[in-house]
């Protein structure tokens, strides 16, 4: 009886996991660059927030503002297209451990959820929904 209840999440389709995957990452990451930005046009108080509250050790303010708004707008198109999804889920986590490490660093319960989410996509592959499966640029399953 318990054996045959442990069996019933394998047989849940894995592309619409997949997909869930990749779209509700891709979802947080999408919102937090439309706060970035007014029209196409860099917000004050992004530049601001990127020269006091997030300011990296290595990179200049204006050049990590432009980069993670640029960021948060490509990579979770990507990932909702499932085109180029390993490389953008990839970005999507080096860019959180950069929030993770640098900028937030209490905030590692929700980060350690992005990640393992963003890896998943990354280990896994973005299943067969996606445009990596259709063109094909994602190697098939045997």
């Amino acid at each position: 009886m318990i054996a045959g209840l442990n069996d019933l999440p394998a047989r849940i389709p894995s592309d619409p996991v997949a997909l869930m995957l990749r779209l509700f990452p891709a979802a947080v990451f999408w919102q937090s660059g439309r706060t970035k930005v007014d029209g196409l046009t860099i917000r004050d108080s992004t530049w601001f927030l990127f020269e006091h509250e997030y300011a990296l050790p290595l990179i200049p303010s204006d050049w990590a503002a432009v980069m993670a708004t640029v960021a948060e707008h490509l990579l979770p198109m990507l990932l909702v297209l499932g085109l180029m999804t390993r490389l953008s889920a990839m970005g999507l986590v080096a860019m959180t451990a950069v929030i993770q490490i640098f900028v937030y660093p209490g905030a590692w319960v929700t980060h350690g959820l992005w990640a393992a989410t963003l890896l998943a996509v990354a280990v896994h592959g973005p299943g067969r929904w996606s445009l990596d499966h259709l063109l094909p640029l994602e190697a098939r399953a045997r």
